[in-house]
């Protein structure tokens, strides 16, 4: 593991929330063990679907003023994971969210898709200056196929590349997946005591997800799985942060966004080595450590 001085982490993420949805508990898992976490966000999150009604209003096709109060979200769901302050991508609102493929959203002034060579040096700059031993983004897919996330998949990967062309050359990238095996165990379990009406049953109105619904990665294809049983406290504090696009099931283990699809909160989150070394592994094969192989 890296010690306290290199550098340690920078994760890039799109909107506010997909810090503490993704990548929330290993966040609170390095800062837990001293290591240097800085989380860059693209965007505000403008467009983003409002659950209830007491925000309702700042919503983009209202008020507009939703970007604005997703920083307050943001600002609380990193102190949870001790991560410090938000670093917005060329300063906070410099670009748009972009909204989901085909919506209107996506032809607003600024939006992330259209940012061009700018996000490019922007997050370049970021790296060189930070200096990371691990760097943590999205999958060519985005996960779930938003724009902004594949957009941020591109930017993250440009930049790493460009910064090593500048004089650091990370040592280690990952994307950010989900387990299919995992997903769909802790799924079962859930629909299990649903039917049984055991403690931890879907809460009224949720439902449970269909197969595939939920974005995921053949297992094999993933390389490290990071424990984060220890720091789940921190990681659910973090998701009800984003209260405005997150409820947290009253039992602790699942979460929906506006749609109430049931997503379960993982005892561990999962990544893709794709540039870097691969570190020691365990009996399955996998790193268990971002820092793995690193002094």
């Amino acid at each position: 593991m890296t010690s306290a001085a290199t550098g340690g982490l920078l994760l890039v993420h799109a909107h506010p929330d997909d810090e503490s949805i993704t990548t929330g508990g290993t966040i609170a898992h390095y800062r837990r063990r001293g290591v240097p976490v800085t989380v860059v966000t693209c965007t505000l999150g403008e467009e983003g679907e409002v659950i209830g009604d007491e925000w309702a209003l700042l919503a983009a096709e209202h008020a507009d003023q939703l970007g604005g109060y997703r920083i307050v979200e943001l600002t609380r769901a990193l102190a949870a994971l001790d991560a410090g302050p938000p670093h917005f991508l060329g300063g906070a609102g410099r670009w748009r969210d972009s909204g989901m493929a085909g919506t209107p959203a996506a032809r607003k002034p600024r939006v992330f898709v259209r940012s061009g060579v700018e996000a490019v040096q922007a997050l370049t700059d970021v790296v060189l200056r930070v200096r990371p031993q691990v760097v943590v983004g999205y999958d060519t897919k985005g996960g779930y196929g938003h724009p902004d996330h594949i957009r941020a998949h591109e930017i993250t990967t440009a930049a790493v590349q460009a910064a090593a062309d500048q004089g650091w050359d990370t040592p280690k990238f990952y994307w950010t997946v989900t387990d299919a095996d995992m997903l769909r165990l802790h799924t079962a379990a859930l629909a299990r005591r649903t039917v049984e009406g055991l403690p931890g049953a879907l809460p009224p109105g949720w439902r449970l997800p269909a197969e595939g619904e939920l974005a995921s990665v053949p297992s094999h294809a993933v390389t490290t799985t990071v424990d984060v049983s220890d720091v789940l406290t921190a990681k659910r504090a973090a998701l009800r942060a984003h209260a405005t696009q997150i409820t947290v099931a009253p039992s602790g283990r699942e979460f929906a966004l506006s749609n109430n699809v049931a997503q379960p909160v993982l005892p561990e989150e999962h990544f893709i080595l794709v540039r870097g070394s691969r570190g020691p592994v365990g009996p399955d094969g996998r790193e268990h450590d971002l820092f793995a192989g690193l002094d």
